[in-house]
């Protein structure tokens, strides 16, 4: 079967710009930008992690977070905490009052999805995820080799 790609990374980046303007006028409201939204997203999932590392998981310069993390921490939703064995270092917490701000990214991020997922069988959703899954494998595999590069038609 013969296949046109060439449109795949288009495709893929343009559902993805998509996805971040529909939840962002769903958050629209919520008084914190994307990126503060992405900062709290990520440390949800990662809680206690120092700065650097988040930096690095967001793919940002520290620099950045540290601005983004100040904000933050002056709305009471992020607290810097000792590290336990580096006094160099800052454990990133989520406060008890970034509990509702979770939740609502949550909400926000259900409705975003079930928009762009309308129409699509379980079937359907099940299939897309597990591709996409593979390709970010692949992808990770591949920027993982030193030296390596492969010329692609990426489009």
């Amino acid at each position: 079967m013969d296949v046109n790609t060439s449109e795949l990374g288009f495709l893929i980046h343009d559902a993805a710009r998509l996805l971040r303007r529909r939840f962002e006028q769903h958050a629209r409201d919520s008084g914190l930008t994307r990126s503060q939204w992405q900062v709290l997203a990520t440390l949800r999932r990662n809680e206690g992690i120092h700065q650097s590392g988040l930096a690095d998981l967001l793919e940002i310069e520290p620099i950045t977070l540290g601005r983004i993390v100040d904000k933050l921490q002056d709305l009471g939703l992020v607290e810097r905490r000792p590290h336990p064995t580096d006094r160099r270092v800052w454990q990133l917490a989520l406060t008890p009052n970034a509990k509702p701000k979770i939740e609502a990214l949550q909400v926000y991020g259900e409705t975003t999805r079930a928009e762009a997922l309308e129409g699509l069988s379980a079937s359907d959703i099940k299939r897309l995820m597990s591709t996409l899954q593979v390709m970010r494998a692949n992808l990770s595999n591949a920027s993982a080799l030193p030296g390596q590069t492969r010329r692609t038609n990426y489009g």
